[in-house]
């Protein structure tokens, strides 16, 4: 039939997309790799074949849904979501064009694999997270959160497709009455009983889905589709013994009444908890509660059990932007000291208090994890990187040597605060502060396309995000560098309007120094001229050294 029609590879759409090789095909459609000789880039066209054998009617709706998905798509400005290019009509149908994704898709790497680690399935499910609350926001709700719909590129990236049946606020309805879209396993209990669908339901079906990357098998699939229904409906997913720190998340997302799922921002506040590896305290209030059975004479309740983690579940792990290297889908490592600040990024967007670099966000004793720096004998000099001597040291200030080797001034009072891996010095627990970060083995050709790698993320994580500058620059010689400077609004520990500075570069051993300064807004100059003084004095470790 499709050559009949004139389609298959080779084809020219619109005099400019070629057909090269189909590389998915669904329900409703096909997808082809394809050539846009245009514009010279590898593009996806998503072809509706579903329309080729039905009725006329069933034709008009299935052609409107289809420019309805590029629609939804098109409102939804964000990096996790797959872009839409173009949309046009070829063989009386619609085709759509959208930005190629090379990788496979979370089905796919869990089938090849058996199942994704509790640590990777977080990091997905933060991201995943990012482009739901994006497209809520935009008034377009998915409904076909799967793994099949869930793209891991080769470079890390996370990116949610195929919005087919997404629902957009003030639009008819396209759907006919009785009909029920979407992969019945991973469809919320209130859309199966027919009710409206909101943002609760996609964060349900984000939970069958990380289910599903850890455990290897969809929780709820049954023999029949009715069978499967009624499972989504009225039972209990099995225990996800795969899921480690990630088992309460998955249980709080697949509660029953959508009133009782945790919201969107506590539901990334409990992965970044998982992914660091630390089990999330607020999902046991999602816990559900289970009647002890009737010959148990204490006739009480009981909590569900939360899985025993699995023996050898990481530490701190890697963050969005970055990934670790797992048998479903390996992925570039992006340097340790810039995954830590997403980390801190996150932190700072859920009120944690550790401030924009941290590694951890919530540990109740953190104030008390310092350590003195050593002082540098003798006020009256400093030496720089080369062993000259320097300026006097300014009234107010002293220098330190750190026990990682490098050396700097730090204003009077300022002390040093271990936070994870990071390296702060500060008067106030992080309401202004000097964090320096090392990282011997980078992954990026430069500092400036690590930093643009970075913006990525932080500009859909923190509020009111504003890139002030961010360029390739020259710091001492060293032209592998870069400067990026920006505002952000805190919510929690140090509440209001916050500036930051981040002066990074490569030494000519191939290591990368971060050397960041943050505080409020208000404080600008003091801070930028406290900036400038820790930047002049700034020594690396000695050549050889271990730190």
């Amino acid at each position: 039939m499709e050559n009949m029609r004139g389609t298959g590879a080779g084809l020219l759409l619109a005099g400019r997309y070629r057909l090269t090789e189909s590389i998915g095909r669904g329900g409703m459609g096909k997808v082809w790799r394809a050539q846009d000789e245009l514009l010279h880039r590898t593009v996806a066209v998503k072809e509706l074949t579903a329309g080729l054998y039905v009725s006329e009617a069933d034709r008009t709706v299935l052609h409107a849904r289809t420019q309805k998905e590029a629609r939804a798509a098109a409102r939804i400005s964000h990096p996790n979501v797959v872009t839409v290019h173009d949309v046009l009509e070829y063989d009386d149908r619609p085709w759509i064009v959208m930005q190629y994704v090379d990788g496979p898709s979370l089905a796919d790497a869990a089938k090849e694999s058996g199942s994704v680690s509790s640590a990777e399935a977080a990091r997905i499910g933060l991201h995943v997270l990012g482009a739901l609350r994006a497209a809520h926001g935009a008034g377009v709700l998915h409904r076909d959160v799967k793994p099949g719909n869930v793209l891991l590129a080769s470079d890390g990236r996370v990116l949610l497709t195929d919005f087919g049946i997404a629902a957009i606020e003030g639009d008819s309805t396209i759907t006919r009455t009785g009909e029920l879209v979407g992969s019945i396993d991973f469809l919320a209990p209130e859309r199966v009983r027919g009710g409206d669908p909101g943002p609760a339901s996609d964060l349900w079906s984000l939970g069958a889905t990380l289910y599903t990357a850890v455990e290897g098998t969809s929780p709820f699939r049954r023999t029949s589709p009715l069978s499967t229904m009624q499972a989504v409906v009225s039972e209990e997913p099995p225990p996800a013994r795969s899921a480690g720190v990630l088992a309460p998340v998955i249980t709080a997302l697949l509660r029953k009444d959508p009133g009782q799922r945790p919201s969107a921002a506590e539901t990334e506040r409990m992965l970044m908890e998982a992914m660091e590896g630390r089990s999330p305290r607020s999902a046991q209030a999602y816990v559900p509660t289970q009647t002890v059975d009737a010959g148990d004479r204490r006739g009480a309740t009981a909590r569900l059990a939360e899985p025993a983690p699995v023996s050898g579940v990481p530490g701190p792990v890697p963050m969005p932007g970055a990934a670790p290297a797992t048998p479903a889908s390996p992925r570039r490592r992006t340097g340790r000291w810039r995954t830590v600040v997403l980390a801190g990024v996150l932190a700072a967007v859920l009120g944690g208090g550790a401030g924009y670099l941290a590694m951890r966000y919530a540990d109740a004793d953190r104030g008390s994890n310092r350590l003195g720096g050593e002082e540098t004998p003798g006020p009256g000099t400093s030496t720089g990187p080369g062993g000259d001597k320097k300026a006097s040291v300014p009234d107010g200030w002293r220098r330190v040597t750190d026990p990682e080797g490098f050396s700097l001034l730090v204003p009077e009072g300022w002390t040093r605060q271990l936070d994870g891996n990071q390296i702060d010095y500060t008067p106030d627990n992080g309401r202004n502060r000097i964090r320096i970060s090392v990282d011997p083995s980078p992954d990026f050709e430069n500092p400036y396309m690590h930093m643009l790698d970075v913006e990525e993320t932080v500009e859909v994580r923190l509020p009111a995000y504003k890139r002030l500058t961010l360029h390739a620059n020259t710091f001492r010689d060293q032209t592998e560098s870069a400067l990026w400077e920006f505002t952000w609004t805190e919510t929690k520990d140090h509440p209001g309007k916050r500036r930051a500075i981040d002066q990074v570069y490569y030494d000519d051993n191939g290591t990368e120094y971060a050397l960041y300064m943050s505080g409020p807004a208000g404080n600008w100059r003091t801070i930028r001229q406290q900036f400038d003084t820790m930047l002049q004095s700034w020594q690396p470790p000695p050549a050889g050294s271990d730190g």
